[in-house]
C-alpha cells in the first residue's frame, strides 16, 4: 500500500458518524485535487472495518455500493449512521456532507 492510501484511510478514519464526504472531497483535502479517481481505488481495496461507507460521489450517490458485497449494505450501514438514503441517493445531501478541507486536521 502506498503513502497516499494510507492519507486517505486515515482520513476516513475520522469521518463522523452521521456524515459522508466524497471521494473529491478527501482527494483536496489531501492536496491531491485530481485524485478522486485514485480515492475511490482506494476505498475499493480498504479493511472491512474502515467505515468505507461514508465515502460517496460529489452528487451524494452511494457509486460505490457493489465493494460492500450485498447491494443494500452500503444503504444499510449510512441509515443506521442515521442517515436517510433513498435508492442509491443520500436525501439531503448538503446537511450531512462532512468537508474534510475545513473539518479534518492531520494527525
Amino acid at each position: 500500500m502506498n503513502d497516499f492510501y494510507s492519507e486517505i484511510y486515515e482520513l476516513v478514519r475520522h469521518i463522523p458518524q452521521g456524515k459522508v464526504t466524497s471521494y473529491g472531497a478527501i482527494a483536496i483535502a489531501l492536496g491531491k485535487p485530481k485524485g478522486a479517481r485514485l480515492v475511490g481505488y482506494a476505498m475499493n481495496l480498504c479493511d472491512k472495518r474502515l467505515p468505507a461507507h461514508r465515502v460517496v460521489n460529489r452528487q451524494g450517490l452511494l457509486t460505490g455500493k457493489m465493494h460492500f458485497g450485498h447491494s443494500e449494505e452500503m444503504a444499510n450501514r449510512l441509515r443506521a449512521d442515521g442517515i436517510e438514503v433513498d435508492g442509491d441517493q443520500i436525501v439531503h445531501f448538503e446537511k450531512h456532507f462532512w468537508d474534510p478541507s475545513q473539518e479534518w486536521k492531520s494527525i
